[in-house]
């Protein structure tokens, strides 16, 4: 499974990178937000820092506004995939950029019915939001499942980006379903390393190390 680092913060892509934990990213204007950076310019920043796709989102809400964006988008960088919201002029757009050679990142996504639309659209990617869905007393991971196995069904390329991770087991049961991606905060990262035994042991390593007659 890859590895995608959802974030805003250009130091947070820097110290996952340097675990090779990278194989790309997706941010959105509310993680930039919190940076206080303009949003265009972190994404060329992103791009110089991951050799892979890079997820950036159009502002606007609207078919001719969003293509002018996405094209503008996909002139800046080869890394750069187009996130797009998965509306009716977002699934328009997702066909339009298809046909002309943009990979496209389909968001916002939260039915089956939703992914397979997206899917026929051409999508590269789709995002469905687990946490999201745990919020309000749905399983999440249900729609994980439910996608990987249409998307097998049909043999469809885009591949299930599993968006709004939570904590380490929602990384872990994306991977046994078979997701293609997951797109990690770094704070989850952070937890995905640590175990009590791991500190444990190594403790008693040190310790143990320091006995040893120099």
């Amino acid at each position: 499974m890859k590895f995608f680092i959802d974030t805003g913060d250009v130091k947070e892509v820097r110290e996952a990178a340097a675990m090779g934990l990278v194989d790309g990213i997706t941010t959105n204007p509310s993680l930039i937000a919190k940076s206080g950076r303009k949003y265009r310019e972190v994404v060329v920043e992103m791009c110089e820092l991951v050799n892979g796709p890079i997820s950036a989102e159009v502002l606007s809400t609207t078919y001719d506004e969003m293509m002018a964006e996405a094209r503008d988008w996909h002139k800046l960088h080869k890394n750069i995939v187009v996130k797009l919201p998965l509306t009716q002029d977002g699934l328009k757009g997702v066909r339009t950029c298809t046909s002309e050679g943009i990979r496209t990142n389909v968001t916002l996504c939260f039915s089956p019915n939703q992914a397979l639309l997206a899917a026929k659209a051409g999508a590269s990617y789709i995002s469905p939001f687990i946490g999201r869905l745990d919020d309000i007393s749905e399983t999440g991971m249900d729609l994980i499942q439910k996608i990987v196995t249409i998307y097998q069904n049909y043999d469809f390329a885009t591949e299930v980006l599993v968006a709004s991770v939570r904590n380490p087991t929602h990384v872990v049961d994306a991977a046994l379903i078979g997701a293609h991606v997951c797109t990690i905060p770094y704070s989850v990262m952070q937890q995905l390393i640590k175990h009590p035994l791991t500190d444990l042991g190594l403790q008693k390593f040190v310790e143990d190390a320091k006995k040893i007659p120099k």
